[in-house]
């Protein structure tokens, strides 16, 4: 994938990044693409928020209990009639799986910086 043209600093610090642990994995057979269901726990300011992901390469008993990397400032977006509301970050490898950022030594609704 070609390189995105450069951004301003304040565009990349608008975006609130947190962590958040995996609460909760449903299957998700209305989505297009092999997708589950997330519930992830993003600390008492936050609460829990709910997204589509297609992370196909990790069971549900896998991601319950993860930390992961959250854009949770984005706006809710409807996928297959359900409610997407942040975006879990991962790395997209060549074959297209996605696998999730992972972190260490942080609590959910910690930032990310």
């Amino acid at each position: 994938m070609a390189r995105k043209p450069d951004i301003g600093a304040e565009d990349f610090f608008a975006l609130d990044l947190r962590v958040g642990r995996v609460v909760a994995v449903e299957a998700f057979p209305e989505a297009r693409k092999p997708a589950w269901k997330l519930t992830v726990d993003f600390g008492p300011e936050v609460g829990e928020l709910r997204t589509s992901a297609q992370v196909t390469n990790d069971t549900a008993e896998e991601l319950t209990g993860r930390l992961v990397v959250g854009a949770i400032n984005l706006g809710a977006k409807r996928v297959a009639g359900f409610a997407s509301q942040f975006l879990v970050l991962g790395g997209i490898a060549a074959d297209g799986t996605v696998n999730l950022l992972g972190v260490d030594g942080v609590v959910p609704g910690d930032p990310v910086a």
